[in-house]
């Protein structure tokens, strides 16, 4: 059985859970966020999964 997980659906759900348990994290968690998906987008990494 192959289990594949998308990483940016599961960074979301981390930080969506971060967010509700601790709002201060707001701002760090939404910055180190997009950071993460720029450096997917500008490395071309976009369709790489988990397995």
């Amino acid at each position: 059985m192959n289990l594949h997980v998308a990483l940016t659906p599961l960074i979301s759900l981390i930080a969506g859970i971060l967010i509700l348990v601790i709002p201060r994290l707001l701002n760090f968690i939404v910055a180190l966020y997009l950071i993460i998906i720029g450096l997917v987008g500008l490395l071309g990494m976009g369709s790489t999964r988990l397995m």
